[in-house]
């Protein structure tokens, strides 16, 4: 069975798996866990009292790993002009002023 290494704050160590033969006496490392982490935890923190894992990143921390916004296309800014230009067009036709 693969065990899940946590550090002394009970933080996930990715890649310091390893297999212990449970079925032939090995017993399971302090440190270690067999519930897996599951995906998509940003930092995984373990509760040894519910055996499981949750978040420890806070939000602020996961929203400065996201990308900057791309700025918008050629296209998207061609079209925003347009979309400007003939509504200046249509309040000129109608006498009025922008």
């Amino acid at each position: 069975m693969w065990v899940y290494k946590f550090n002394e704050q009970f933080i996930w160590q990715p890649g310091e798996e390893i297999e212990v033969d449970v079925e032939n006496g090995e017993q399971i490392p302090e440190g270690y866990t067999d519930k897996q982490p599951p995906d998509g935890l940003f930092i995984a923190k373990y509760d040894p009292k519910k055996e499981e894992w949750f978040e420890a990143a806070s939000k602020e921390y996961i929203d400065s790993l996201q990308p900057d916004p791309l700025p918008p296309d050629d296209m998207t800014l061609l079209k925003k002009h347009v979309a400007l230009l003939t509504l200046q067009l249509s309040q000129m036709q109608k006498g009025g002023a922008s």
